[in-house]
Formats: structure tokens, sequence, C-alpha cells
């Protein structure tokens, strides 16, 4: 040992490297430096030391003046190093964030970080470390559709009314129609599932015919009616109006939330609607299919039933819906509105003025 280490262990820190020794879950680098202090600490000399630990003359006496520096604190922490690569420029960034927004060169529709390294004469790793650091990311892009409805106001705080505060003694139901389910078996049968390896299915597939499902979604338990049928024409549509006066108990209004297709508003529809004067429509503004509840149910069938499924025929398709629907009804959840209509306004009326700014 050198002579001016004197390395004085405290009864305080004793205890502390002990039990980074003895912990199994400690960092070995951690157990190694505890180590090295313990053994100076009961006089063992450098050369012992070198030999008990497998570190390096240096090495120890490194660790030793860092407990003498910063005491058991100044084992569990590395200091930090200088980079051997200088860091990007201001101006480096500045210009590849620029660029980002910019439409790239070529024939392609959004940057790339190989594209991007290239141009700015930067590595892959640098461009995806600015994009992160500023919340670029030109790979994704999201969909939307604002709504020119001269109406919409009205019609979000009309359905959304219905869903929040719906009317004494009535029922609301959100009704739609998912078209054009196609029942796909596939050329070949799919492996299943196993340790190391996902379930597997072939990319292609047999169509065997198409079927309609129409839901009328009760927004107070959750219950589904639904109804399958080969097209969806307002003939069909007034056949499921009757599946619902049926189902409904007589005596309650029936406010039912729709879109705006031509189907639903049809002539002989609106006969309907004139012969039953407990119903009452409430039509969505345009382009706003989102604020129907109903379509939350839908994309809950695909996911969980008709992505995946293998149907060898129209029927086998339309029992899988069917059985869906019964355990659907089985554990329905009611349907809870969140959004506030103020916000929702807002953001729409921002879209539309950036969406004027740029024509």
């Amino acid at each position: 040992m050198r002579k001016d280490v004197v390395v004085d262990v405290s009864p305080a820190d004793r205890p502390r490297l002990e039990a980074i020794v003895a912990d199994r879950n400690s960092p070995q680098k951690h157990v190694w430096r505890a180590r090295i202090i313990l053994l100076t600490a009961a006089g063992v000399g450098t050369v012992e030391i070198t030999r008990r630990v497998g570190k390096s003359k240096n090495c120890v006496w490194r660790w030793q003046e860092r407990f003498m520096q910063n005491g058991v604190e100044g084992l569990l922490r590395d200091k930090t190093r200088p980079s051997r690569i200088a860091p990007l420029d201001d101006v480096v960034s500045e210009r590849v964030v620029a660029l980002t927004r910019t439409d790239p060169p070529g024939e392609t529709t959004h940057w790339t970080g190989a594209m991007m390294a290239k141009a700015a004469g930067i590595s892959v790793s640098s461009v995806q470390r600015i994009w992160r650091t500023h919340g670029l990311q030109p790979h994704r892009v999201r969909q939307f559709k604002l709504s020119n409805d001269p109406q919409f106001v009205d019609k979000l705080r009309d359905v959304v009314g219905l869903y929040v505060d719906p009317p004494a003694h009535a029922i609301v139901l959100s009704v739609d129609e998912k078209s054009q389910i196609q029942a796909l078996d596939r050329t070949q049968p799919g492996l299943p599932m196993k340790k190391g390896r996902a379930g597997t299915m072939t990319h292609d597939y047999k169509r065997n015919g198409t079927t309609t499902l129409f839901a009328a979604l009760n927004v107070f338990d959750g219950t589904v009616i639904g109804r399958n049928m080969q097209r969806h024409r307002h003939q069909e549509f007034i056949r499921f109006l009757n599946v619902i006066e049926a189902r409904v108990p007589a005596g309650k209004l029936v406010h039912v939330i729709l879109d705006n297709y031509a189907a639903h508003k049809h002539p002989k529809v609106m006969a309907w609607l004139g012969r039953h004067p407990r119903f009452t429509f409430h039509f969505t503004p345009t382009s706003c299919s989102w604020l129907n509840a109903v379509e939350g149910f839908f994309a809950k069938l695909t996911r969980r039933r008709l992505k995946r499924g293998v149907f060898r025929s129209i029927v086998d398709l339309q029992e899988a819906i069917n059985r869906f629907l019964d355990e659907h009804n089985v554990q329905p959840k009611p349907f809870t509105w969140t959004a506030d209509p103020d916000k929702i306004i807002a953001a729409v009326r921002r879209g539309h003025q950036v969406l004027d700014s740029i024509h």
C-alpha cells in the first residue's frame, strides 16, 4: 500500500460495503470496488489486493483515492468521460429539421434516415437522434377529414347531448351497418403459435362471398341488436328498423343516431319514420362517423373475430358474427362519452384555418 493512501472505513460505511459485496444483485463493478476498500482497510497490501480482485495497481489506487474523496457514493458512480466524437453543431441540426419539413428530392414521398444522412452529410444515427429530439417522424402519417357540414356544431351538440344527458323514458341507439364483410378462407392451414414463433397464416386467400352487419348499440347498457343481410339498401335498413321496433319495449321513445348514408334518408325510410312516431333520427355531421358509438363495436368485432378468422362460406361467417354478438351481450359495457365538445369544435376550426391558409 502506498504511504499517502489512508483508507478509513467508518462504522456507517462498513455495513454498506459488506452489503454490496454480499448482494447477488449488485453490479460486479460495484462488488470489486467495495472489496478493494474493505481489503485496504484490513491492511492488505496492493499486490495482494490486485491478485484477489484481478485488477491492476493503477485501478486499485484509483478507487482508493475515489473512496477517500467521495466515500461509498464515489464507488457507485462512474465519472463522465468526454465523447471521442465531437457533438454536432447546432447549424447542422437546424438544417436537418428544415430539410425534414420540405419535400424530398426525386420521386419520393417522404424522407428516410439514409436519404437525410446523405443530404446532410452526417450519419443515420445522428439523423435519427435529431428527429427524436425535435419530435419529427417523417415515416409516419396520420389520416384526417374535417367536416364541411354547415350545421356541424348543432349536430355535434345534439349527438353528444344524447350520450351525456339522454332524455327520460327513452332509449338511445347508435345504428350503422358494416358492409362488405368478406368470408375469407386461407389457401393453406395456418401453424399454431409456439415458443419462439408467432402464429402463421397465408398471405393469399379465397373469397367466399360477403355479408353486411346491421347493428344498433344501446348506449345505456352496451347491448347490441344485430342482423346479417346480403345488401345494405334502404329495403334492408327498413327491415332492420322493424327488428328494432320489435325488440324495444313498447312505450319507450327511441332516439336513433345515424350517419348520412343515402339509404338512411331514403323517402321510404322517411315514410316509415312518419308511421312510427316514437322513433327520432339524429344525424351525425358529414365526415364524422367517429361520432357514432357503434363504430367502436365494429372495430372490436374486426380486431377480435374477423381479422384472423377463416370462413369457408357466408353461412360460416354469419354464424361466427352471431356468436360474437351473443358473447358480447352476456357482459356488455355502457358507452361513456368523455370528450369535451367545445375542444372538438375549437380543433375543427383551427383545422379549417390551417387549410384555408394553405390554399
